[in-house]
């Protein structure tokens, strides 16, 4: 492991020489796959290891905010980034705190009894089997499609939902498709209901918890929430954070949800969110908003953690390797193939061979 190499050193300027070294080779590395136009569009790239950064690059690109445009902007520690959908993987966490405060209601919760503004809705048959796990794993059964229809088309799902006059009755009144828990359908209105039950049981809009509950005790910097032209916030690919405070995220999940002195994230919680609830046919798996998988690193397959956003935004968690890297791109005109493609490429050529 690199981080016991380093402790092993001694000297605080023998870890810092190693750890320059350490840098060096990362840079080398990228400076190839920029070189070679396979690493199109990044705007940021942070790697831990044992709790520690050990490398750290900004660039210069076109950005924009939630599809307002930016124009070109050079990026550091202290610009913030669109999460885009990893925006979802922090929401989990700010609801297993709110579970932890008794503010939301536990996975088993039925989850029409949690919107009771909606007494028809609840009252149709099937509804009654749907429950808080089926949001949080995705695992709801209804017709919603965020994947085939590209965002910025009103028949794309999430953009219909922000359209409507109630973004949540929107949700809750699509018809069911598939048997609740038995596929996994991406839906970013999954998402909105969790913010809104966290801002409903809180008392506290859903940025102003998520800063007190888990920002703050992190020690951020700036934080953005999107708001819909109704108020709301756009909880499932609203979020904007620093690039080092996304590193500090995967960086808490590591020591088990404690930061310092301070429990922050329930430890049972991260076991549940990290325990698979559906798989997908390419292996990969899918907790309570967060992926679930694993990558070839040197010689073994290593497991990780994910947060995945449109554009080329990722928060990767080695546990294995006591490993973070996150990434923020600005490739949101790109198609999602081409995204991925740029994202792997990162990983695979100049990551890994730092993590082997």
């Amino acid at each position: 492991m690199i981080d016991r190499r380093l402790m092993m050193l001694g000297t605080g300027a023998a870890l810092m020489t190693s750890r320059t070294a350490f840098a060096a080779s990362y840079a080398e590395r990228l400076a190839q796959a920029e070189k070679d136009g396979k690493a199109n569009g990044l705007h940021a790239l942070l790697v831990s290891k044992g709790g520690k950064t050990v490398f750290e690059h900004y660039g210069r690109g076109v950005d924009e905010r939630w599809g307002d445009p930016l124009g070109t902007v050079t990026f550091g520690p202290k610009v913030l980034h669109d999460l885009r959908s990893v925006s979802k993987s922090v929401i989990g966490l700010v609801y297993g705190i709110a579970l932890a405060d008794k503010k939301v209601p536990p996975p088993e919760a039925k989850l029409y009894d949690q919107f009771p503004e909606y007494p028809d809705l609840g009252k149709q048959p099937g509804r009654d089997k749907l429950t808080m796990a089926n949001v949080l794993s995705m695992t709801l059964g209804f017709e919603w499609d965020e994947l085939t229809i590209p965002y910025g088309d009103p028949r794309n799902s999430e953009n219909a939902m922000v359209a409507a006059p109630d973004r949540y009755r929107y949700v809750l009144e699509r018809p069911i498709v598939e048997e609740p828990g038995a596929k996994w359908i991406y839906c970013g209105g999954a998402t909105a209901l969790l913010g809104r039950l966290i801002a409903r049981g809180t008392g506290q809009p859903l940025l102003a918890y998520a800063r007190k509950a888990l920002f703050e005790p992190l020690g951020f910097g700036a934080t953005d929430m999107i708001m819909g032209k109704d108020g709301e916030p756009q909880a499932a690919s609203g979020l904007r954070l620093l690039p080092p405070d996304l590193l500090k995220v995967g960086q808490l999940v590591l020591a088990r949800g404690k930061w310092g002195d301070k429990q922050v994230v329930p430890l049972d919680w991260l076991k549940q969110s990290f325990t698979p609830q559906i798989a997908f046919p390419d292996g990969r798996r899918y907790g309570y908003h967060w992926y679930l998988g694993e990558m070839q690193v040197g010689a073994k397959k290593e497991p990780w953690l994910r947060g995945i956003g449109w554009g080329g935004q990722n928060l990767f968690i080695f546990p294995t390797l006591d490993a973070v890297v996150a990434m923020n791109c600005g490739n949101y005109q790109r198609p999602g193939i081409e995204q991925g493609k740029i994202v792997t490429a990162v990983m695979t050529e100049v990551v890994v061979p730092g993590l082997a």
